[in-house]
């Protein structure tokens, strides 16, 4: 069983990989075997993260690239193949809010910041299908791989204040089934693509809107405790599972599911 599981000599690619979560996908497809591409703008924190693992016997390159830059992928595409040889699978957890994205409440409805909106949602949807393109080709090569991709509540229920964020994830969900069917049509199982939906973890672009500098919760914070059956917040590490199982040939015959890791936010009525 537990081989089923494991990641040993596959070479994952991990966008968004200098943020918190995408610090504990890094750190998962490590610690079942594979050697991982850490992919984020943040060059230092990419380079940091990559030292660590090496430096304790693991695998790891450090790729500086924006996920809306199809060029720059493509160049770190190069970079792997010429260290490693290989892709066999992607992690697209690159995307989140920006403040151009966020509807205030004092804020009039019909002149909100429509360019900024379309920018999160871009962001969201374009930043998980250039990087599939882009890596996906060479897992095409390698003849067998896994695609996750990362949704949101956000998708599942209708969250004040980030319209773009909400629809750049609902596209999301709805790429992760139309691509896993297009896959499955032209490259039978080899090819799968599943995705996670997380619940509502802190990171550092919502740790302000839901926490207080002195303890406690904002009253949005407190709003998602209410809605959360397990009542608080996710701990990244609690990802590490499913991705895993998603990587893995644990799940060689699921292709287009979602995994809800959200404490119950996302089947709770409220009542």
């Amino acid at each position: 069983m537990e081989n089923l599981f494991a990641l040993k000599d596959k070479v994952i690619i991990v966008t968004g990989g200098t943020g918190i979560l995408g610090g504990a996908f890094v750190e998962a497809v490590v610690e079942a075997g594979a050697a991982v591409g850490i992919l984020g703008r943040n060059a230092k924190v990419a380079q940091e993260r990559a030292d660590a693992i090496n430096e304790k016997g693991g695998r790891a390159i450090a790729l500086v690239a924006d996920v809306m830059n199809e060029q720059q992928l493509i160049e770190c595409r190069t970079q792997v193949l010429a260290k490693f040889g290989k892709i066999d699978g992607l992690v697209n957890a690159a995307g989140g809010n920006q403040p151009e994205g966020v509807l205030k409440p004092e804020e009039d409805i019909f002149k909100m910041n429509l360019e900024g909106m379309k920018k999160v949602m871009d962001l969201n949807l374009w930043g998980t299908i250039i990087p599939t393109q882009v890596f996906g080709a060479a897992i095409a090569e390698t003849g067998k791989g896994s695609i996750v991709n990362i949704s949101s509540m956000n998708s599942k229920r209708a969250v004040t204040k980030v319209l773009g964020y909400n629809m750049g994830k609902a596209g999301v969900d709805y790429y992760n089934q139309w691509f896993a069917v297009e896959m499955a049509n032209r490259y039978g199982e080899k090819i799968r693509m599943n995705a996670i939906a997380p619940g509502f973890f802190l990171t550092e672009q919502n740790r302000d809107l839901l926490t207080l500098p002195g303890g406690g919760y904002t009253d949005r914070g407190g709003l998602v405790i209410k809605q959360t059956p397990f009542k608080r917040f996710g701990d990244p590490d609690e990802l590490k599972g499913a991705l895993v199982f998603l990587l893995s040939d644990a799940s060689k015959f699921v292709t287009g599911a979602m995994i809800c890791v959200d404490g119950g936010f996302s089947v709770f009525g409220g009542v």
